[in-house]
This record gives C-alpha cells, structure tokens and sequence, in this order.
C-alpha cells in the first residue's frame, strides 16, 4: 500500500512539474492591474496560491464556486487547468480551511498574435503612412511598435552612419492601427517594421517601401456639378485638389470622373486633366450621381479612392429663368405666345471644344456630300449628251442612203 501511495504521489507531482513546464500563464503588470493572469487556449495553464503554505489545505473556487469548467488538478496551493478554453476565462480565488481569503485572480485566455497585414503609402510627397490589422483574433489586450530604416542616404547622413538611418514612426493615440514618416525624401527607400505584442509574445512584419511606387492622393475636393443652361444634356463638374497635396508645378495630378444615373447600375467614365469637366451624353430630366478621383500625372503610385458622391439633374425647358422684360420685349413675347408650341430648341455651348468639333465635322461631311452629288448629275448629263449625239448621226446617215436609192439613174450619173 505504501508503495502505490508513493508511486501515485510520484506521479502526481510529475504531472504538477509538467503543467508548470509548459504553462502558458504570464503574470505581468504591464498588461493591467495586478491580479491578472493571461493564458493560451488550449494550453495548461498554472495558478498558485500565493499566501498558502506547501502543507495546508487550500480550496479553490471558480467565479465563487468549487466547480471548474474544464479539468484540472489542485495540488499543495497550486491549480492546473489542462486544455484550457474560452469557457475557463473568470475570477479564480484560493481559500484556506477556514473560508478565508487567500489570493485572487482574473484569468484571460487568447492567442499569441499573428503577423500583422501592413499598407503603406504616400499621399502628398513628403510623408510615409502606414496602416495596419491583426491578422487573428487574440482575445488578449494588443500594443503595436512602429519603426523604419533608410536605406538610401544623403551624403551628411553617409558621414554619420554606416550603411542606414533607424527612426521611430509616429503614431496618434487617437489612431493607434496607423503611424507616418515625417518630411520623408521622395526618392528613398525605406523599410518599415510593424511588431504586434501582447501578453503571451510577439511577432512583426517587414515591408520595403519605394515611396514613387507607393503614390496615392487623397481623393480630389470641392466637387460641384451644376447644369448647363438651355443643354438638358449637360452636366458641368469641377473640383480641387487634395488639400494635402503639394502645390507645385513638378507635382502635377490627373483626374477621372465617374457618373451614372440614379437609376442605372453602370459607370461612365472620363479622363481629363483639368480641374472642370462637361458631361455631354447625360440623360434628359434624371438625375445622375457623379464622382471624381484622382492620380499623380506621371502615372506614379495607384488612383485615389473616390471622392463623396454628388448628384444633379441637367437643365430642363421648367427651368427657364426669368427675364427683366421692356415694353417691346413683352410685345414679341405676346407675339410668341399665340403662335403654336414646337420643341425646345437646343442652344449648344460654343465655347465647348468638342462641339466644335462636332459641328466642323457635320460641315465637311455635308459638303463632301454635296460635292459628290453634283459630280454624279454633270456625269450623268455629259453620258447623255454623247448618246444623243451618237443617235443622231446614225439617224442622218440612214436618211441620206434611202434618198440616194430614190434618185434616177440618170441624177445618179
């Protein structure tokens, strides 16, 4: 008997060796108040009466009560949890025979973070942003760290340091999942490091950044779309650039526009570099939503996002303003009244290039047509002519031989 005890007690304290050697709990008060603990799930997680003694008899107790929910083992002031999962998470405390208080602790139960997912990028030629996610759910209290190294150097830089520069990127306490690089050299690269901490460890993402392949503005502002008077299909758009974009003639940007009616699905869209655009195939009398963004002109870096919708309706004849009119004016509009509707005419915009072109276009085709008209009828008159002339030749030829037969042979002689 005495050696089954002993052989059971052996065993049960290799059992407590081994859930203390591969626990996973971490006691630190950098992660929150004092009297917390943090474990991996599914993992054995190890907690130890701290006021007890080896040789006294402890109790422990789960939210208050001497049920667990998970299997476990208590042994001289110690509770193992084996395989610990979300349903193990709650307040732990050890009580003495008596009842009494001995220590407490809140247990969290999560993962060890994962590598996190990192974007970059320049939206105004001077600073690096970076963004960035977990790439797990942890269930655990999360820091992040943020730092970069420049690889390309200036020739001061080069006499200060060997082969690089290392900083700290900024971060906001309002934007904790962000941070930036401050008057960065356009030309440079850089390599940024994301670490991503928590209580049970660590791990970090490297991401080169080239800063002109990683260009995006920010989307273009002050967009306004306003109808065309007297073209119920035009819409006239303009905008701005992002107010974080440089103003300076070596950093130029380009734009597309986007627009639809509200009732259809698909996009239109047009590029321009200017800072105004005319929609000339907007559908009469529906309202239509518009968009702009915009791209470095040298097509560096991608598109911005799109900037917020705007929605107008294009110019229709219910729309007429009114005129401050004389007594001649109101008589032709008396005039006017009493002769019968037709359709409104469409006054086009001169000062539209494209209309221009269009117009140009319809003259020459409507000359050329007329060109080739004329051509055809002198043809078809000449061809005419030369046949008739043809017919009559024959026509006196034939005369003259019957009149020479009628003759007597003695005129004949």
């Amino acid at each position: 008997m005495k050696m089954t005890r002993c052989a059971s007690c052996i065993r049960r304290l290799i059992v407590v060796l081994q859930a203390i050697l591969v626990s996973a709990s971490v006691t630190s008060s950098e992660w929150g108040e004092e009297g917390f603990k943090f474990g991996a799930i599914g993992s054995n997680v190890s907690l130890s009466c701290s006021r007890s003694r080896d040789s006294s008899v402890v109790q422990w107790r789960f939210n208050g009560v001497p049920r667990f929910p998970v299997r476990f083992l208590a042994d001289h002031g110690r509770l193992v949890l084996f395989n610990a999962d979300l349903s193990a998470v709650g307040n732990y405390s050890c009580h003495d025979e008596a009842g009494r208080l001995l220590s407490s602790y809140f247990l969290r139960l999560g993962h060890p973070p994962g590598i996190p997912s990192v974007i970059c990028r320049v939206s105004d030629y001077e600073n690096i942003s970076c963004f960035w996610n977990s790439s797990r759910e942890t269930f655990l209290p999360t820091r992040y760290f943020a730092t970069y190294r420049k690889h390309t150097l200036t020739e001061e830089e080069k006499l200060r340091n060997n082969n690089y520069v290392t900083g700290t990127c900024l971060q906001e306490p309002s934007r904790p999942n962000m941070c930036s690089v401050r008057n960065s050299e356009f030309w440079s690269s850089y390599t940024m490091n994301i670490t991503e901490e928590n209580p049970l460890g660590y791990s970090f993402r490297l991401l080169k950044v080239l800063m002109h392949s990683i260009v995006k503005p920010d989307p273009p502002q002050d967009l306004v779309v306003e109808p065309v008077p007297f073209a119920p299909r035009r819409l006239r758009a303009s905008w701005d650039y992002p107010a974080t974009w440089p103003k300076s003639a070596h950093f130029l940007l380009k734009f597309r526009l986007q627009y639809r009616p509200v009732a259809h699905p698909s996009w239109s869209v047009v590029e321009t570099a200017n800072l105004t655009d005319v929609i000339t195939d907007a559908l009469m009398g529906m309202e239509h939503v518009v968009q702009v963004s915009t791209k470095d002109f040298m097509d560096a870096g991608d598109w911005s996002d799109w900037s917020a919708e705007v929605r107008a309706t294009p110019w229709s004849s219910n729309e007429a303003e009114p005129r401050e009119l004389g007594p001649f004016t109101e008589d032709l509009d008396d005039v006017s009244t009493s002769e019968p509707e037709g359709p409104d005419p469409v006054v086009f915009d001169r000062s539209d290039p494209l209309e221009k072109i269009a117009v140009l276009a319809s003259l020459g085709i409507f000359a050329f047509v007329i060109l080739v008209v004329v051509l055809v009828i002198i043809i078809l008159i000449w061809i005419r002519l030369r046949r008739k002339g043809k017919d009559g030749s024959k026509k006196h030829d034939f005369i003259s031989a019957i009149h020479m037969k009628a003759l007597p042979k003695a005129q004949l002689l």
